[in-house]
């Protein structure tokens, strides 16, 4: 494919969801309007989702594989002269797997919602918002401007907002106030940092700034240090890394279900992206610097959230199956900080294959948790394995089916594509790079594969929980249930009363309401993702191959 067929689709990948975002508000030209409004604006969603998602697909057919290293489909424009301020796009084989997941994912979630919109006002705010997030979250991929990176990291926070506060559940505007605090938060300090690279350097642009004879020359131990802390604060707050992580739970908990895929999907993406492709190649004596405590961070990361999945797992302690999966992003995501801060080829290829992995096994998960709600009206488990146990190997069995798949598949089975993200972190820490202490990492790296031996441990209990129910939670609530069904039919105390308890647990069994199974719309939108997530375990060489020249190429000094 020509270099100017490849502009205009790299551009037109960015834009097009901006375009389509207007378009939505305005009113369906006549004959598309199908049998009513929101059902239009809704068909339109997925329409332009699913042009961006064909044109992502065109842009991977058409990227050079043989040289995943060098910037593709360039295009490089003033746009403020006076501040040095160009918009300058490309990919590459770092780049280019995001920029499909997030397509993908946005597509699949369009396509849900053309089938279960969530409660809240007019689909068409809700189409828009989904496009502007599509498109800012796009354009952090393929900007290779820092200015242009800051504004399309902040473009994503008012559409995630909203999507919280109108289209949420319970507590959902105290969730979507503390996700735009936080993040807002973060990042004005990132800005700092980003503006006092570009006024040292003078240069935005990130691939001069990435080349060791360029711009970066200029810049101080001093500089570096100050920078890579403003921006890593910023980028840890996204990410999220303990302890900056709390608003992630609360946001995820109140999230749609669409929400809260996206949210996991491709937006916690842009905070670990943002360390490899700004603080890594442009401030490395830095991020050299920071790179232990970094480190240690994302270690405690993954304990405490495999430790506080335990404790909402167990049983009474009313967890919410949502919130868990959000404090699982937490462990995942510190295995991706880790790897990065190994500052190893090893350990940020598994970083970034991790944070592939991560979009589609936690999309899959919070789409099913989603569906779990529909049909159960809730996501406590301890309500989940109680009385109206789950069951749903028996049940729903596809639908059981899929869940135990997403949760072994996140435990990191070998096979599937959680394994590989987070051993080669781990081998990245096993073995860092010059300079950084080994023992430390090591230590790291011990408190990772304890991490991993946590993560098996929750989801097998949530599995066996809402899988297959809670024989002695039911029979405990059907024994307590008894004597007031005997006392409404009319039933005197007595031995009749303990035949009643006996047979409660079967009572209750046969009075469960009967659950729909998979639904051809659901089918359509989970398939991908599990088969995926089976495809990059089986072969990993796909998205190896693409980021381990590009890494190479970035910790080289664009040599």
């Amino acid at each position: 494919m020509s270099h100017h067929a490849m502009q205009i689709l790299l551009a037109g990948v960015v834009v097009l969801p901006l375009i389509g975002a207007l378009a939505a508000l305005l009113p369906a030209p006549p004959g598309l309007r199908g049998r009513n409004p929101d059902q239009a604006v809704l068909r339109h969603g997925v329409t332009v989702t699913g042009v961006v998602l064909a044109a992502s697909i065109a842009l991977t057919a058409g990227f050079d594989h043989g040289d995943p290293a060098r910037m593709q489909a360039q295009t490089d424009i003033s746009w403020i002269p006076a501040l040095g301020i160009r918009i300058h796009l490309g990919i590459d084989g770092i780049s280019l797997p995001l920029l499909v997941l997030t397509a993908l994912l946005t597509f699949l979630c369009a396509l849900y919602s053309y089938f279960k919109m969530p409660a809240g006002p007019s689909p068409k705010a809700f189409v828009a918002l989904i496009l502007v997030l599509e498109s800012g979250t796009l354009a952090t991929f393929a900007v290779l401007d820092l200015m242009l990176f800051f504004l399309a990291f902040e473009m994503v926070l008012i559409p995630m907002y909203f999507l919280i506060n109108r289209w949420g559940g319970e507590n959902r505007q105290y969730a979507a106030w503390k996700f735009i605090l936080y993040t807002l938060l973060g990042s004005v300090v990132m800005l700092l940092g980003l503006l006092l690279i570009g006024l040292k350097s003078g240069t935005f642009d990130m691939v001069a700034l990435a080349t060791d004879n360029g711009p970066k020359s200029q810049l101080s131990h001093t500089v570096q240090l100050v920078a890579v802390l403003a921006i890593g604060v910023g980028l840890a707050v996204k990410a999220p890394m303990w302890p900056l992580h709390s608003w992630l739970p609360d946001a995820h908990t109140a999230a749609p279900t669409v929400g809260s895929v996206l949210l996991a999907g491709v937006l916690l993406k842009m905070g670990t992206y943002g360390f490899v492709r700004i603080a890594l190649p442009i401030a490395p004596d830095g991020m050299h610097t920071f790179a232990p405590y970094l480190a240690a961070f994302a270690a405690v990361g993954i304990v405490y959230g495999s430790l506080a999945c335990l404790a909402l797992a167990r049983r009474g302690a009313k967890g919410d199956l949502k919130r868990l999966i959000a404090y699982s992003s937490v462990g995942h995501m510190g295995f991706v900080l880790l790897g990065i801060a190994s500052m190893t080829p090893t350990g940020i290829n598994g970083a970034l294959f991790a944070n592939i992995a991560h979009g589609l096994i936690t999309g899959l998960l919070f789409f099913l948790v989603g569906a779990l709600k529909d049909r159960y009206g809730t996501t406590d488990l301890d309500r989940l394995a109680g009385r109206t146990g789950a069951a749903l190997y028996g049940r729903a069995p596809r639908f059981g089916g899929l869940l135990a798949f997403g949760a072994i598949a996140s435990l990191g089975l070998p096979g599937l594509a959680g394994f590989w993200g987070e051993m080669l972190a781990m081998f990245g820490a096993f073995k860092p790079a010059e300079g950084l202490s080994r023992p430390a990492f090591l230590t790291f790296m011990a408190l990772a594969g304890l991490g991993t031996l946590l993560t098996a441990a929750y989801l097998l209990v949530v599995v066996r929980r809402v899988c297959m129910g809670s024989k002695e939670t039911a029979e405990q609530e059907a024994l307590a249930a008894a004597p007031e069904e005997g006392a409404t039919a009319g039933v005197t105390p007595g031995p009749a009363t303990a035949t009643t308890a006996a047979t409660a647990p079967t009572a209750v069994k046969e009075k469960a309401p009967a659950i729909p199974d998979i639904a051809p719309y659901e089918y359509v939108a989970w398939t991908p993702l599990a088969a995926l997530t089976v495809l990059a375990g089986l072969w990993p060489a796909a998205l190896l191959g693409l980021s381990d020249p590009a890494v190479q190429n970035l910790l080289g000094g664009g040599s």
